[in-house]
């Protein structure tokens, strides 16, 4: 009986070693994405195909770049889907042509006049370059799949369901929920461009029945605030330069009125405020 393919096991170690850069437990990763506890116990030891927004969800709460975790990933759903099995296998030797002299790595002779470090660089360049090989291959296939080719095992869901709604929402992020997915989330109103060239804007969620304010183009120092009459205020403030570079949102508000929502913006260095209503 076979085990896992390779690179779902590169893929789990992966997450379980994002999972502990959160330092945050099983039940306390579930407490704050909308993805189970028992869900995370088999997705961190490779018992369950893993969706790539939770591979994206985990990257953000560790505060890490995605990318290559969702390289190990693109590897690894092409094996759960069964694409990989329509990989064309490279040609056999002949059976009638003769056997060549067997290469033996110079670390198992005891090869001298090699530095054994620069033998660990040339290993590691080889490895590059065949993972390299294996993401085009992924990317090729799932390609192949998108336009009509046997794709095999259906991929697992990349559409969670919400993590919470309505006043369960409130306080909690939008993006480790799954609220603001493609297709879940709607501007109340149109941007709003402050004085400052930053774009801000209150954001609504059906599925979760919660809003939220959402800001870019803002430079360090940056804060909004989103309110509702008899709710919390929530905010969030710009505190780097990566920030600076992509959209930030608030915590939500909690309920299904979208009435009386107003968004804040305070720039940095200043104490006047610009606010916008829904």
């Amino acid at each position: 009986m076979t085990g896992p393919a390779p690179e779902c096991v590169t893929l789990a170690e992966g997450l379980r070693e994002m999972r502990s850069r959160t330092g945050l437990s099983l039940a306390a990763l579930a407490e704050r994405t909308a993805y189970s506890k028992s869900s995370w116990e088999r997705y961190l030891n490779g018992k369950k195909p893993v969706p790539r927004q939770a591979v994206e969800v985990l990257c953000t709460m560790a505060g890490e770049p995605a990318g290559r975790l969702l390289a190990l990933w693109e590897l690894a759903d092409t094996e759960w889907s069964g694409r990989a099995r329509h990989t064309l296998r490279p040609a056999q030797p002949s059976p009638t042509s003769p056997p060549g002299p067997a290469l033996v790595p110079a670390d198992a002779v005891g090869a001298t006049g090699v530095p054994r470090r620069a033998r660990r660089q040339g290993l590691f360049l080889a490895g590059t370059g065949v993972v390299a090989v294996a993401i085009l291959t992924a990317l090729s296939l799932r390609s192949a799949g998108a336009t009509g080719s046997p794709t095999g095992l259906a991929s697992p869901t990349l559409d969670p369901v919400p993590g919470c709604q309505g006043k369960a929402c409130d306080g909690k992020d939008p993006k480790p929920m799954a609220c603001g997915l493609p297709g879940r989330v709607d501007s109340l109103g149109p941007p709003h461009h402050t004085s400052t060239g930053t774009e801000v804007e209150i954001r609504y969620s059906k599925v979760c029945a919660a809003s939220w304010g959402r800001i870019w183009h803002s430079e360090v120092g940056d804060m909004i605030e989103v309110s509702a009459p008899g709710t919390r205020p929530r905010r969030v403030v710009i505190r780097s330069t990566a920030d600076t570079g992509a959209y930030r949102f608030t915590p939500m508000i909690g309920g299904s009125n979208r009435t009386g929502l107003r968004l804040c913006f305070t720039p940095a260095g200043a104490t006047g405020r610009e606010c916008f209503d829904s």
